[in-house]
């Protein structure tokens, strides 16, 4: 018998990690509702062709397809394996790759939208937790199967939504206690007029794929792969006076009215940068960045990154933007669009190597009552049952056994107090309650246990 094991890039979570995590999802839910923003939740699976073509060539690679079942069917099986070998060329093939596990969770919501609109009030706000998939190469922060918290607004074309989700990015991240985050903001707007300048419009995806790669493979290699792509030496060279543009907001600022500011494109994409700048709070930590390109097709205004504080080496904790015409691929055009994704798994491991995480998520059981025969657990459980209704989570360790045994359950367990009903306590309706943290023991009165500050 093999060994048990699971697929690369997943993982199980045991109590610890839960509550954990719980802890970051909770605190990011209670600010999405703050904010007005409404749950909602879509399925596992799309239709394949629901997220195929979104995401550029890099994203749609990364795509999970789910295989149709058909080698049950003597009668399908041949033209099954026929249309199989087809997928492993790379080939899409109807009959046998109809759905694919979601990328990501805001073409679901794009596709949500489009089915619904007629039912939704507008500005619609939702948020939403889920996992999604991607075929990724596993790595320290990156893995195939992973949770997304996204929160989106639809139906307003206003920058102050962009404004409400940078102090969004604020608000969590100050309850988390990851207080050095910096959230850097670009526009598609630059981007596109940088383009412009460059050839012309269609070399946008090129641009912004090689640009969105300049931090892992530094500039020439971002050069060489534009040459590559056939842009000439000439507009290389302007793009690498783009990339080097730097220094403070207002700086950065100056630079781009410099080079591109002269086109409508170009002074668009900066008055939105600009809008922001103005508005946000001076102790939100907010940077301009024209290297951020976030290579997703669908973006069209302001782009949102969230960087992890600098002593934890790790990539972006979270990402979003303005997509004016996402609704317009499922046949519903002009609503317009902008929203924000927390990497959860990356908080987690920030937090953790950070150790941000409260003590108090480690116990879960505040009271441990033992277990000293038939007559005693009874009425331990009766007890038991009062303080569990009072809100207090207890536990009646499940057998009669040795008290060091029971001792060595609670400390494992991190369990703060213990309950001892025995034979001298039954026959006085008393308890003995022992603190394990502090060692003081006092014995009480039964009815006076609820009222007692555990």
């Amino acid at each position: 018998m093999s060994k048990p094991s699971i697929p690369q890039g997943t993982r199980d979570f045991g109590p610890d990690v839960v509550q954990k995590r719980n802890f970051i999802l909770n605190t990011i839910r209670s600010v999405f509702e703050l904010y007005g923003f409404q749950p909602l939740e879509t399925p596992a699976m799309e239709n394949i062709e629901t997220l195929m073509g979104k995401y550029g060539d890099e994203g749609d690679k990364l795509i999970f397809k789910i295989l149709n079942n058909g080698l049950d069917n003597p009668d399908k099986e041949k033209q099954v394996r026929e249309d199989f070998e087809k997928v492993l060329q790379g080939k899409n093939v109807k009959g046998i790759t109809e759905r694919a596990l979601k990328y990501d969770l805001t073409i679901p919501f794009a596709r949500y939208v489009a089915m619904n609109h007629n039912q939704l009030t507008f500005p619609f706000k939702r948020y939403q937790v889920q996992p999604v998939w991607r075929a990724d190469r596993p790595q320290k922060g990156r893995y195939r199967e992973f949770y997304q918290c996204d929160a989106d607004v639809v139906g307003s074309e206003s920058l102050l939504n962009e404004l409400e989700l940078a102090n969004i990015y604020h608000d969590v991240f100050a309850k988390l206690g990851l207080s050095d985050y910096k959230i850097k903001i670009n526009s598609r707007n630059v981007l596109v007029a940088l383009a412009e300048l460059c050839g012309g419009a269609d070399k946008m995806t090129d641009i912004t794929v090689a640009i969105d790669k300049l931090d892992k493979i530094g500039l020439e290699k971002v050069k060489n792969e534009l040459a590559q792509k056939g842009l000439a030496t000439e507009q290389i060279i302007f793009i690498e006076k783009y990339l080097k543009i730097s220094g403070s907001n207002i700086e950065i600022i100056t630079g781009l009215q410099s080079l591109i500011g002269h086109t409508d494109t170009g002074d668009k994409g900066i008055k939105e940068i600009s809008y922001l700048l103005q508005h946000c709070d001076p102790s939100i930590n907010i940077s301009v960045d024209p290297t951020l390109a976030r290579g997703l097709n669908y973006y069209t205004g302001i782009i949102f990154e969230v960087a992890a504080p600098k002593e934890v080496k790790m990539g972006s904790i979270g990402g979003g933007g303005r997509y004016d015409n996402l609704t317009g691929t499922f046949g519903v055009p002009g609503i317009a669009g902008v929203g924000i994704s927390f990497g959860v798994d990356r908080i987690y491991d920030v937090m953790e190597e950070l150790d941000l995480f409260p003590d108090s998520l480690q116990v879960s059981t505040k009271v441990l009552f033992f277990n000293l025969g038939d007559a005693e657990s009874k009425v331990a459980f009766a007890l038991m049952q009062q303080l569990r209704n009072n809100g207090i989570s207890c536990e009646l360790f499940h057998e009669n056994i040795k008290f060091d045994k029971q001792f060595k359950y609670a400390e494992k367990k991190n369990i703060p107090n213990v309950v001892i009903i025995g034979s001298k306590e039954l026959e006085e309706n008393t308890c003995t309650i022992k603190n394990l943290q502090t060692g003081k023991q006092e014995t009480i009165p039964q009815a006076s246990l609820m009222k007692f500050a555990f």
